[in-house]
This record gives C-alpha cells, structure tokens and sequence, in this order.
C-alpha cells in the first residue's frame, strides 16, 4: 500500500521551501542543542581514536558504525516532531537497524561510487537521490533495495532542487572547517534534521494512513 500512495505522490507532484526547513532544522536543533552536541563530539571522538591508536582500521567507522550512529538523528527528529521526551540513549538506537541501515549504506555507497568512476554524472545523479533511502528504509520499512528504489524514485521528480538543498547542506558542513570544526558540532546534526523534516514534510500522510490501515485490520 504505501508504494502505491508513494507512486500516487509521484504522480500527483510535491514542491518544498528550502528556506524553511533550514529554519525549521535550526529550531528542532536548538530544542536538543546540548545532546545533539554531545552525541557529535562521540562520534568523532571514536573517530579520531581509531585514526590516532589503529589508524588501519580507521576505515571500519564509517564502514560499520558511522551509518547507525548518525541515522540515529533522524530517530531523535522524530521524537522531537512528535513533541516526546528526547534522552540521550535514543541517539544510539539507530543500531535497532543496523544490518538495514548497514546495507543501505554500503550498497549506496558503492553504486554511487560506481557511477562517478564510469561517468561522474550518474554518481552525482544517485548520490543525491538516496537521500531518503535510510529513513525510507527505518520509517516506510522497506528493505534496503527498495530503500534506496523509492528513495530515488521520489527525489527524482524535483532533483534539481534536491540538488540545490544538497549543495547548501554540504556548503554549511565545508564553512564548519573554518572555525576548526566546531561549527560541525552544529550543521552535521542540522543536515540529518533538515533532511529528516522534509521527508516528513513529503510522505507524513502517507505513513499515516498505512498506520491507520493496520490499526482497522
């Protein structure tokens, strides 16, 4: 059912300020500052540890832990959204998903890394385009190919602009390295809230209603 409202959003067309959900991931920011900090400064603590003491193994974070630990975010943007207690475990729980979020990961990787090794273009085209696929894969429960499939599927139909907000995203996380990454303790939870309330924003009502569905069944 829900692939099918999704193809019926595809058809029907969706349009988003990129204005205000910047605003908007600011304020959801500034409601966990301090845990959304914290939780930030773990992971590239654990980072920078296994760079330092195993620098051979500092690539086994963002293979194996970097994709539970920041989808994580997006679990903590939705207790916010939902206006519930947020306490710092709930970070952490991005690992009730890990082999989904795991595969979604490496197999998006290596697809889009396969495209901008053949010709750049489609590698740009799919990065931006599985930007739901891990809360396509956590919230739609889709598996991690057909995470990845609505996910691009759904941002096809406004690419450029999703492009556009991709761009932006990045561009903030760049300015953070002028302040010698401090100011990435608040665009790197900043870019998981924005992109987590625009895909809210796009297919609440859809999930809404497959609750809605399974509670009468």
């Amino acid at each position: 059912m829900i692939k099918e409202r999704l193809e019926a959003l595809r058809m029907k067309g969706y349009d988003f300020d990129i204005q205000d959900i910047m605003i908007r991931s600011w304020q959801m920011f500034k409601k966990q500052a301090l845990l959304s900090i914290a939780f930030t400064m773990l992971i590239f603590s654990i980072q920078l540890l296994l760079t330092i003491y195993i620098p051979d193994y500092a690539l086994l974070h963002a293979l194996f832990l970097a994709p539970p630990l920041y989808s994580g975010f997006y679990l903590v943007a939705n207790k916010i959204s939902q206006n519930e207690t947020v306490v710092y475990p709930d970070f952490f729980k991005g690992f009730n998903f890990y082999i989904l979020v795991f595969s979604i990961w490496l197999i998006g990787q290596v697809l889009t890394a396969f495209g901008l090794i053949l010709l750049i273009v489609p590698g740009i085209y799919l990065a931006v385009s599985y930007s739901f696929s891990v809360l396509m894969g956590m919230f739609g429960g889709f598996d991690f190919w057909n995470a990845l499939e609505e996910s691009r599927k759904l941002i096809t139909i406004r690419w450029w602009k999703f492009f556009v907000f991709s761009l932006i995203l990045i561009s903030i996380n760049l300015l953070g390295f002028l302040t010698f990454g401090l100011s990435l303790l608040v665009s790197i939870p900043m870019t998981f809230y924005a992109t987590y309330i625009l895909f809210e924003d796009l297919t609440k009502e859809i999930f809404l209603e497959e609750e809605k569905t399974n509670l009468i069944q």
